[in-house]
């Protein structure tokens, strides 16, 4: 079926309300028509997520519908026993809706729904699918992406996100969803007078709270000295405003400002367009604020709370915004530094990171004698290490990151969560005050111990049919003729984790990766150096990480835009080739 046809369909039938047939009819440009239409809005790993708007391509109630009962056949399949679905959304344009959606479908196939009174970070959707034994969990959100997005992502019992093979049989089941009257609803008021749908909260979120709290590791110092600790806050009009503000003053942090002007939840995100703390503008407000309160540390959370960005002080007046790589090595060295203090490192414990993320972070495991592994892009991978320690009882979880600002310790979660990172870094702030150094100056220190690593991600956005097409042509390029050097500099190492083949270059040989299949190649440079290439598994970009390790500073910048220039060019020509 093409595009016109499965244009038409939607147009025809009797199921679709009339507000989305005149959206779709008021469509003048064909090669936007084609766009909503050309497939559907794929179900990976993650769920769903996509623009807002009409069409079989675009996040709305019809295909949140489908990717639903998808769900529900799949759970009444798998399950004998009680089923239960928890759901939460956050401040996301059409969240509350896709939620309400997603929660009258699932009682109609008579799966339990707990659904969250208002808007929460998807951690704790995470956390309540564990602490209320529920098969599945969904949360609605596009975590950082622009306005126009929405998403809907689906998580297992374990409270991690669906990996690869749960995500595939779900995904059989939604296809086989291929007519709207397939699709079983009742009303919210049905579901709830039913008892198939009861609303959750406070109870909640309580149990949470005093879980986080709980990870605090130098308990001492924070009860005394929290109150010193100057902090700046903004919730960029996420769902992290109540959470990380109430576990904070709880733990004694009262010296807390937050920026107004993005406090409270919106999803049109007027301050922030495109809504992620891994972009600098969005700390433009509290850094202006920053003139007069001089605070010790600010930080920003995403539109889901899972992320976390951080800004410290350099000097006087100046303010300095931490990549994700850096804020994730000041939080392993602090962590396993104060465990070891206080006599509460395990000897087994593990440090689990990406493939994408820094190497510093080997350095400063080995340094405590912890082990580090690597897993694959995306956080669902580390909560799958987490599942892995406690069914083997081989390793003891200490704490996972990934680049992208996302952060955890504790295992009452199974994904990143922003709430706990914020207690962990005003801890580690905190600590590093009462020694007499800021936390820049700490990750200085950092530096001059274990070497001056550098990275940094590169976006390639390639919008449509066409810019998938000249991903694929990239990525076929690099895996399979890029000559033996970049910018002069041999390539000892390639590994293709789609094919889960790791190439030694220098004694040409192969090893096998022990790592689920992806579209990804990591190549390893003689200096240390290296690139990893990824398609984006959640928008229409192909995505470059890029990392230097160098004696300073100043020679780690240099090096790192040479990097970046040698590959994007072999990058753009292999584009058009």
């Amino acid at each position: 079926m093409d595009y016109k046809e499965k244009y038409n369909l939607w147009l025809n039938s009797t199921l679709i309300d009339e507000s989305t047939k005149n959206e779709l009819k008021n469509i003048s440009e064909e090669k936007e028509l084609e766009d909503r239409f050309y497939k559907e809005l794929e179900f990976g790993t993650g769920g769903l997520r996509g623009v807002i708007g009409a069409g079989s391509n675009r996040m709305n109630i019809y295909t949140v519908g489908k990717a639903t009962q998808g769900l529900a056949d799949y759970i009444n399949a798998a399950y004998s026993d009680e089923k239960s679905v928890a759901i939460a959304y956050d401040s996301r344009n059409m969240s509350k809706e896709f939620a309400q959606t997603a929660a009258e479908i699932l009682s109609a196939n008579n799966v339990k729904v707990y659904l969250f009174e208002s808007l929460r970070p998807t951690p704790m959707l995470s956390f309540t699918v564990r602490e209320l034994n529920c098969k599945a969990g969904i949360v609605i959100t596009a975590s950082h992406n622009p306005k126009q997005y929405n998403g809907y992502k689906v998580y297992g019992e374990d409270g991690g996100q669906v990996t690869d093979n749960n995500a595939k049989t779900i995904l059989n089941c939604i296809e086989k969803v291929d007519n709207f009257e397939k699709i079983k609803k009742v009303t919210l008021d049905e579901g709830i007078k039913s008892n198939l749908i009861s609303i959750i909260g406070e109870d909640v979120d309580k149990v949470y709270y005093e879980k986080v709290k709980s990870l605090t590791i130098r308990k001492e110092l924070v009860k005394e000295k929290a109150k010193d600790l100057k902090i700046i806050y903004t919730p960029i009009h996420g769902s992290g405003n109540v959470p990380v503000r109430r576990v904070l003053n709880e733990l004694g942090y009262t010296n807390l400002v937050v920026v107004k002007e993005q406090e409270l939840p919106d999803g049109n995100f007027p301050t922030a367009p495109y809504p992620n703390p891994e972009e600098p503008k969005v700390f433009n407000i509290a850094m202006e604020m920053a003139k007069d309160v001089q605070p010790d540390i600010i930080f920003g959370t995403d539109p889901d709370c899972d992320r976390i960005g951080v800004v410290v002080k350099v000097s006087e007046g100046n303010y300095k915004v931490l990549t994700g790589n850096q804020t994730g090595a000041l939080l392993t060295e602090y962590i396993l530094s104060s465990l070891t203090e206080e006599g509460k490192l395990p000897k087994d414990g593990a440090v689990v990171k990406t493939i994408v993320t820094t190497e510093i972070a080997r350095k400063i495991a080995k340094e405590y004698n912890v082990e580090l592994m690597d897993v694959l892009t995306g956080f669902k991978y580390i909560g799958e290490k987490i599942k892995e320690f406690e069914e083997n009882k081989n390793h003891s979880y200490i704490f996972g990151f990934e680049e992208s600002y996302g952060y955890l310790s504790g295992d009452f979660v199974r994904d990143k969560d922003a709430v706990i990172a914020a207690t962990l870094i005003c801890e580690m702030t905190l600590y590093y005050k009462s020694k007499g150094i800021s936390l820049y100056e700490a990750l200085i220190n950092l530096y001059n111990k274990y070497g001056y690593y550098k990275e940094k991600l590169v976006s390639l956005e390639l919008k449509g049919k066409e810019g998938q097409e000249k991903i694929a042509k990239a990525i076929d390029f690099l895996r399979n003729n890029l000559d033996d050097s970049v910018n002069s500099v041999k390539i000892t190492e390639k590994n293709d984790y789609k094919l889960s083949i790791s190439y030694d270059k220098i004694n040409n040989t192969e090893s096998k990766i022990n790592l689920p299949k992806s579209n990804v190649l990591k190549f390893i440079l003689e200096d240390g150096s290296w690139f990893v290439v990824r398609p984006s598994g959640t928008e229409p970009k192909m995505k470059v990480y890029l990392s230097v390790v160098s004696d300073g500073l100043d020679k780690s910048d240099a090096e790192i835009k040479e990097l970046e220039e040698a590959v994007m060019k072999i990058i753009n020509d292999a584009c058009n080739r």
